[in-house]
């Protein structure tokens, strides 16, 4: 599934066609998506403006003129393509978004996992998809102070918590892996005693990975791309994940001995790290 920096990345590239243009066409090819469509969805949408695209957490929002904000998740293989004139349909090419300088965005999404809705701007913040999400981990105000507060008391592991949206909105697996390696933190480790300079220094490495993800275009395992099509880079860069028995960045670890970065499974999900360098 997308993660923070994905996610990021289309919104990004959403922006620089659809902000400011009007929708003159929308192709509604299915009533359903992982939930069922909004009623006229296809008619509420077109002559719609788009004022702004953000992302929250690993949700996109497109904020509408009337104050309405049409609300995606890309699922777990979605994806939003941009292009120029007539779109080409592919079989799992959902909704069709047309704008009033030519262009288009088709919203693929071959096991329709991903969803949209039209929500209220008023209301966007109670939406059950939304309430309760945790801190923005690239805002400003997310340091170690506020995320010892969210991690204090709690007995799971920090790996676990990191994952819990309420605590951190849109880390996944693998940032929270590499975000770990960084701080030099075991994914093992319980969340309750990630505390003072603990916390500083993952707070310090979830901003860092998240930054350098984004900045290469996310990373792409499977179905995921960019909204030109271009698969995103960051994978040639993780320290760790999915690099179970090969040496960690900067090793002078005893590979024969440590066997190298070590694979666990954690509430059902592959943790990589470095029994070394982790603590």
């Amino acid at each position: 599934m997308p993660e923070l920096p994905e996610v990021e990345t289309v919104c990004r590239g959403l922006a620089m066609r659809l902000e400011k243009r009007r929708l003159v066409r929308v192709e509604q090819r299915r009533a359903d998506l992982r939930w069922p469509l909004p009623r006229r969805f296809a008619a509420r949408l077109a002559g719609r403006r788009i004022e702004r695209i953000e992302r929250r957490a690993k949700y996109i929002l497109m904020h509408l003129d009337g104050r309405e904000v049409l609300l995606c998740h890309l699922g777990m293989s979605g994806s939003m393509l941009v292009g120029e004139g007539e779109p080409t349909l592919l079989p799992h090419d959902h909704i069709v978004l047309h704008t009033d300088d030519g262009w288009y965005v088709k919203f693929n999404d071959a096991r329709r996992f991903g969803m949209m809705d039209l929500v209220a701007g008023a209301k966007l913040g109670r939406h059950r998809l939304l309430a309760g999400l945790g801190p923005e981990p690239l805002d400003p105000a997310f340091d170690g102070p506020r995320l010892a507060a969210a991690l204090k008391g709690k007995a799971t592991p920090i790996k676990a918590a990191l994952l819990d949206q309420r605590v951190v909105a849109g880390l996944g697996n693998i940032y929270v892996a590499e975000a770990l390696f960084w701080a030099g933190l075991s994914p093992r480790r319980l969340a309750r005693t990630v505390q003072g300079e603990r916390a500083v220094r993952l707070a310090a490495a979830i901003k860092r990975v998240l930054e350098a993800a984004i900045a290469a275009g996310g990373s792409s395992l499977r179905d995921y791309v960019q909204t030109n099509g271009e698969l995103g880079y960051f994978q040639h860069r993780w320290a760790v994940y999915d690099k179970e028995g090969h040496p960690c960045p900067g090793c002078d670890c005893a590979i024969a001995a440590t066997g190298g970065i070590r694979r666990l499974v954690q509430s059902g999900r592959s943790t990589f790290y470095c029994a070394r360098r982790q603590r």
